[in-house]
């Protein structure tokens, strides 16, 4: 799965198969550090940029993918604190993504029948009701732009879409999803809520975009054969 980069880009977390998440210097020197150890797929989602929390999905054989948090993974391992779940329900949660201010996290979850980008308070408003549904049609992969004010998820068909975030406070308004353009996203556009994989980001400003696509199939010239060629030149 894909790596996630510590909010001044000195270490990256990532996991390994059945194993737990560890953190690495982005250097590559020295060597990995294990930083949660796990019976079950995990995969780093985000890291907050005040450093504090580091967002992960775990399985769980009763409820599925949920989303939990890691305080404090930059510091010592005798000075963490244990994770928590942030969304823990009988369906899929996925692709966490924590706004710039840390008080949002945007999320993919199947509650509807198919994965959906869903944004909600975080810490998690204890009354609840204060979910906002974010896309329209199916979506994944949500990124944020640096200012919190955009949102942007892929849906079916490549198609990548964005979202106006017109207040955070005291709850979140989002806008209508606006198509921006579509890519040749390598997997397709929407991925199945069994892989938690990035393929994409966004540049800070919000204006560029790298995409993991796949190269297109290469375009040949036809090839014209003429047989019997040397009658023509007895004319």
């Amino acid at each position: 799965m894909a790596p996630v980069w510590s909010p001044d880009g000195s270490r990256i977390v990532f996991d390994l198969p059945v194993n737990g998440l560890y953190l690495k210097a982005a250097s590559g020197a020295g060597k990995e550090e294990l930083l949660l150890k796990s019976s079950g797929p995990t995969s780093p989602d985000d890291w907050s940029r005040d450093g504090r929390f580091l967002l992960y999905s775990a399985f769980d054989p009763k409820t599925g993918y949920d989303l939990w948090v890691l305080p404090d993974p930059g510091r010592a391992p005798g000075d963490r604190k244990p994770p928590t779940p942030v969304i823990q329900t009988q369906f899929n949660e996925r692709q966490g993504q924590f706004s710039p201010d840390s008080r949002w996290i945007a999320y993919v979850s199947d509650e509807s029948g198919r994965p959906e980008v869903y944004v909600q308070p975080f810490p998690a408003s204890s009354g609840g009701g204060s979910k906002v549904k974010i896309s329209g049609d199916g979506g994944d992969q949500p990124r944020w732009r640096r200012d919190g004010k955009e949102l942007f998820y892929f849906s079916p068909g490549g198609k990548l879409m964005a979202v106006d975030v017109v207040a955070t406070s005291p709850v979140l308004q989002a806008g209508i999803p606006k198509l921006l353009f579509q890519a040749p996203v390598f997997s397709g556009g929407a991925s199945a809520m069994g892989m938690d994989v990035f393929r994409w980001d966004v540049a800070p400003d919000g204006k560029r975009f790298l995409i993991n696509t796949a190269a297109a199939p290469a375009v040949s010239e036809p090839v014209t054969v003429v047989l019997n060629w040397t009658a023509g030149l007895k004319k």
